[in-house]
């Protein structure tokens, strides 16, 4: 089977960012199972595809600086991280899920940015009674339909983001609106609760266009669409690369010219590195972390782009490094033995105990598996706007946990599977 097996590292407090006890290939990382006992995490991820920026090689940076914090008040901790690359196909993430829970000792899965792997990703965990922890896979049935006692699912979902966003730009009288994005389960979910939002304010959805996912790259019938239609807000339901394509040929259409405003459910700092604020500004969407929030994540974005070499974290790069040091904070207080010998004790143990950490702050993992935090919904900054370097979002509110997520009862999880 065509997958990577990333690279094994055992880390103590100062190897995380020196990266000396490195190791080239799984059969080397497989021989560190002599060491009693050692935590071993596994960072699946797209590392080459459309979400490689948004997650990646940044969510292994995420989890490296959590072990190597946490590490400096455990001391006594052997923690071994490895990678490898899913290429967003759920049988080479199902593969790679079977070898590190079968062969690799892997005791953690974390990231997953993608809904159908890491939904065959959950499906292993609970059969090997390991843990996997999603920071990129954002479609909420995660902790809904598909609950399970062996998954939890982290950063963020799609409702929250969708409805959040919604609620902004309907608040400001914005009540038509115009669908670009991904034809998929996602997207369609995304397109979903946006528009019963929207209906229930009193708007109206004029159209929508949906396109295959990585198979179009000129959006210019999509977008002649939105401009025909008239609608107040174009909201885009795609992410990553697509997602800034669309913003730079809409620009290119002039539909923020005409008026137009522009709304994404998956927007990210990566997506404005790669189209420049000129082209993004203006564009209203939620997200969960923002590097220049306060001391704690400007701290750690400071670490992060010397550890990564990313100019500055996203939200799943944040989510990388919250769920890990929350894992471990967990697995310490269970016991390395209990926590190794099953997964769904670590997550039981994990919704047991309050989360707090400097990018998150104060929080909990709810009994379906989802981490309960605030939302927030933001504004890109126009150039004039913008201060100093990555100076990108101006915030417009803060939606508490319980109002940007959906109930337990909302989302239909079945608490007796858990």
């Amino acid at each position: 089977m065509p997958f990577s097996c990333g690279v094994g590292e055992k880390v103590g407090r100062r190897t995380v960012l020196a990266g000396s006890a490195a190791v080239a290939s799984c059969g080397i990382a497989r021989a560190f199972s002599a060491t009693p006992p050692v935590i071993r995490i596994g960072v699946m991820s797209d590392m080459t595809g459309p979400n490689a920026v948004n997650a990646g090689p940044g969510s292994l940076a995420g989890a490296k600086l959590a072990v190597e914090d946490f590490l400096m008040t455990k001391p006594g901790f052997a923690v071994e991280v490895i990678s490898a690359d899913m290429l967003n196909k759920p049988d080479v993430g199902a593969g790679i899920a079977r070898q590190w829970y079968d062969q690799d000792g892997v005791d953690m899965i974390l990231d997953v940015p993608s809904t159908p792997v890491a939904l065959a990703v959950a499906t292993i965990a609970r059969e090997k009674d390991k843990l996997t922890i999603f920071s990129g896979a954002g479609l909420s049935d995660i902790t809904g339909k598909y609950c399970g006692p062996n998954h939890i699912q982290w950063t963020y979902d799609l409702y929250a983001n969708a409805v959040s966003t919604a609620k902004a730009l309907l608040d400001t009288g914005a009540k038509t609106w115009f669908f670009i994005g991904v034809d998929n389960a996602a997207g369609a979910g995304m397109v979903r609760d946006v528009s019963n939002v929207v209906k229930q304010d009193g708007g109206r959805i004029i159209g929508s266009a949906a396109y295959p996912l990585g198979e179009v790259t000129d959006f210019s019938s999509y977008l002649v669409q939105a401009q025909a239609s008239g609608a107040k807000v174009v909201c885009f339901t795609n992410a990553a690369q697509e997602l800034s394509n669309c913003l730079k040929q809409a620009n290119e259409f002039g539909l923020a010219k005409m008026g137009m405003r522009y709304a994404a459910v998956i927007f990210t700092t990566a997506n404005i590195a790669a189209l420049g604020l000129a082209s993004a500004q203006g564009l209203v969407f939620t997200e969960s972390f923002y590097w220049d929030m306060n001391d704690g994540t400007r701290a750690f974005a400071k670490r992060f782009a010397m550890q990564s070499k990313i100019s500055i974290p996203t939200s799943f790069h944040a989510g990388c490094y919250s769920a890990t040091w929350h894992y471990l904070k967990s697995v310490a207080a269970m016991g390395i033995d209990a926590a190794k010998a099953s997964g769904h004790m670590v997550a039981k143990q994990m919704k047991h105990l309050p989360t707090d950490d400097p990018l998150f702050g104060k929080g909990a993992v709810r009994e379906d598996g989802k981490f309960m935090h605030p939302m927030y919904v933001w504004q890109v900054k126009t150039p004039s706007e913008s201060r100093y370097a990555y100076d990108y979002y101006k915030l417009l509110h803060t939606v508490p946990a319980e109002e940007a997520f959906q109930t337990i009862a909302q989302e239909g999880c079945d608490t007796a599977r858990l």
